[in-house]
């Protein structure tokens, strides 16, 4: 982990495409957050290639309770690798990303998958940081708990 990187790695038991078809669906991605802070996919459909962009409604409190928050999917390797910039689309249709990412690396572990999740909050702007107190919003914890929520959505 890095000052403004969090990687966690977690054994999950099930096969890598039993956990990319879980992420690569929007409508399931309320099953990978251990809270309340990602309700429901605006457009459920798949995610299926890199320049796909997904809207999720959100809640989040410092950030002035319910937004939507519109992904652009930057990697993505079936049974591999799924990643995506969160930002805001502006009035032309244009996603003006927020400075962070996420982004889940599967590899096969037997009859499991060791799944890495990275969240990465380096390109952040400070306004954003002083409006919401601060980055990260929560501790490693929380990637720990959202890969045990993955886990228990699969298994």
């Amino acid at each position: 982990m890095t000052d403004e990187r969090y990687v966690v790695t977690r054994t999950i038991h099930a096969t890598p495409h039993t956990v990319f078809a879980l992420l690569s669906d929007p409508a399931r991605h309320r099953d990978t957050e251990p809270g309340d802070w990602v309700r429901d996919a605006i457009d459920p459909r798949i995610i299926t290639g890199t320049g796909q962009i997904f809207a999720m409604n959100m809640f989040f409190e410092q950030a002035g309770g319910p937004y939507v928050v519109h992904n652009l999917v930057d990697a993505f390797e079936p049974d591999r690798t799924i990643g995506w910039r969160p930002g805001q689309l502006d009035d032309a249709g244009n996603l003006a990303e927020g400075g962070w990412w996420w982004r889940y690396d599967l590899a096969p572990n037997g009859d499991g998958t060791d799944v890495t999740l990275t969240y990465d909050w380096t390109g952040t702007p400070q306004e954003f940081r002083d409006q919401v107190g601060g980055m990260p919003v929560f501790g490693v914890e929380f990637i720990d708990e959202s890969l045990a929520a993955l886990e228990r959505s699969v298994t």
